[in-house]
């Protein structure tokens, strides 16, 4: 009989695969506002992101947290809203954004918070407006969004952090640790047969197509998943 292979233990969410969310400072969002300005109260690290985060309080009182861009400073003026001027670190809808300009932490739909370009040292840039406002992401990809949709000006900070060398597997493992992915990853072929599907035989290949069946059983499940069916236009 074969063991749990990692994907299966992954799935029931032990401890050594759970992230340690209560180190967590929270979830750096765009605030829901429609027009406010901030100030940056401080700067600081957070181990389930790989750029820091800055602390803003806003004129009404309300604080909340945004990743931080390339040379922000504490007590700098974060201004939100379609008149904010073009200035790193402030919020804009994409449609009041000029082309060119680099931007992050991009929303997906307008009022989500944020979900594209949120990781240290990215950016993108906005090509053309029109109905939709095509933003060129980092991977070189051209993507549409709504013009409501808002963003944040600038270069996500913590871009230089690979050039730092770990030194030692402790390091790696506890940075791996603090998102929840586990240290080493060995590769299924390098297993035995009881471990792993790719596992056994007598020199190292999977042995059997390596596309499963999205209805096989979790300890099946690995390698590549079938793709979807593609719907025939009618």
């Amino acid at each position: 009989m074969g063991k749990r292979i990692i994907p299966q233990r992954r799935g029931r969410g032990t401890s050594r695969y759970r992230a340690p969310s209560h180190r967590y400072a929270g979830k750096p969002v765009n605030p829901k506002v429609d027009s406010a300005v901030g100030i940056v109260r401080e700067i600081f690290h957070d181990p389930g992101h790989t750029t820091p985060l800055a602390e803003v309080v806003l004129d009404n009182g309300e604080k909340y947290l945004m990743l931080a861009h390339l040379g922000m400073y504490e007590g700098q003026e974060i201004q939100i809203g379609e008149g904010a001027e073009i200035r790193p670190g402030n919020i804009l809808p994409l449609g009041s954004i000029p082309e060119g300009v680099p931007i992050y932490n991009i929303e997906a739909q307008p009022g989500d918070g944020g979900k594209y370009i949120r990781s240290g040292g990215s950016y993108a840039q906005i090509v053309t407006h029109g109905l939709k406002t095509t933003v060129q992401m980092p991977s070189g990809e051209f993507k549409l969004f709504d013009p409501r949709c808002r963003a944040t000006i600038g270069i996500v900070a913590g871009g230089g952090r690979k050039e730092k060398p770990m030194l030692k597997a402790g390091k790696v493992y506890h940075a791996w640790r603090s998102k929840a992915r586990k240290y080493v990853q060995v590769r299924g072929v390098a297993m035995n047969a009881v471990n792993h599907p790719h596992g056994g035989g007598n020199h190292q290949h999977v042995g059997r197509p390596s596309t499963v069946s999205r209805n096989a059983p979790p300890g099946r499940k690995v390698g590549r998943l079938s793709p979807k069916k593609k719907k025939r236009k009618r």
